[in-house]
């Protein structure tokens, strides 16, 4: 078998094999369920909460949902490849950090100092990447010590840092800027929303990596080097984290060492809920923003109700469990049972 063969047999949108046409459809019907879910959602509220869709709730919602999209997009990298991540909150809140310590406050140091937290959050990843990868350490038990040890640190520097420390002018302007109405935050979100999904479905690497994590054994066997991409999902995904910890800092200014503290469970139900698979290979950047949206629009319609934040932690549990249910369902179809 060729890699070639492997990269056809294992991606998404060839799994019409075995003499199914409703595989693609069905794989397609995964990733459109959340739009369906988001329209009702949108249904409902105008029906029964019109205050938690008018223009200036759309409006201070929406970079928020695109912190969420970014931090969901890394752990669906992460799912995809088999693992999971829960050490966002941690990578998160280092970024935002050292932000907060390399650049001073001062306008000069703001690329010297976003270039160090991304660097730093991306050496996370790969620490978390070589352990899952290499030492075939389990990625839950792996991701959730290093979150630890990161937090840790996190808080023993943040000690040295001036309770009121900021960040430069210069990204607090670019923090609450807009082009088109729309704060530049959820132009980022877009375009790593399109650049993400053109490197999976267009590009030989993205085919890979989904092949990858649909059947290690066959890459494998075609001479895919399997833990290099297994161990850069992580990486990749901790730089999404980190781009969420300085876009977060740049838009609140001010950032405490809670910043991150929203990103545990929140980027996982978007990733499941947008139909990522959890054992791996299948996902959808596109659909995993409109969860992000979902998630979004619901933690603000459970507001205006006059619900407790309680409320919609548990719906981002129950979106989990259900999220993880229907993705072994939709795989033993694919598997034909």
């Amino acid at each position: 078998m060729t890699d070639s063969t492997v990269i056809a047999t294992y991606t998404p949108t060839s799994r019409a094999g075995r003499g199914g046409r409703g595989r693609v459809p069905l794989i397609q019907m995964q990733f459109a369920a959340i739009w369906i879910a988001l329209a009702i959602l949108v249904a409902l509220c105008a029906l029964f909460l019109p205050r938690s869709i008018s223009g200036t709730s759309v409006t201070s919602i929406l970079p928020f949902a695109s912190f969420l999209a970014i931090a969901a997009m890394g752990q669906a990298l992460v799912l995809m490849a088999r693992g999971i991540d829960l050490s966002v909150p941690a990578i998160v809140t280092l970024s935002s950090t050292v932000l907060l310590g390399t650049s001073g406050g001062a306008d000069g140091s703001a690329v010297i100092g976003t270039a160090l937290a991304l660097a730093l959050a991306m050496m996370v990843g790969l620490v978390n990447g070589v352990l899952v990868a290499w030492l075939k350490l389990n990625a839950l038990i792996v991701t959730l010590a290093t979150g630890a040890i990161v937090a840790g640190l996190t808080l023993w520097y943040r000690g040295s840092l001036p309770a009121e420390a900021g960040v430069p002018t210069v990204l607090a302007e670019f923090g609450e800027a807009r082009f088109l109405g729309l704060n530049t935050t959820i132009w980022i979100t877009i375009a790593l929303t399109v650049v993400l999904t053109v490197l999976l479905r267009r590009t030989q690497l993205g085919r890979r990596f989904e092949a990858v994590g649909a059947n290690p054994r066959a890459a494998y066997a075609t001479g895919v080097e399997i833990r290099r991409y297994q161990a850069g999902a992580f990486v990749a995904a901790a730089l999404l984290y980190g781009i969420v910890g300085v876009l977060l800092s740049a838009f609140i200014r001010n950032p405490t060492l809670d910043v991150g503290n929203p990103y545990l469970l929140a980027p996982i139900a978007a990733a499941v809920l947008g139909g990522t698979a959890i054992s791996g290979g299948i996902g959808s950047m596109i659909a995993v923003a409109g969860a992000a949206l979902f998630l979004t629009q619901l933690g603000q319609a459970l507001k205006v109700l006059g619900l407790e934040t309680s409320w919609q932690m548990m719906f981002q549990g129950v979106a989990i469990a259900l999220g993880m249910f229907l993705s072994e369902v939709q795989t033993r179809k694919r598997r034909g049972g």
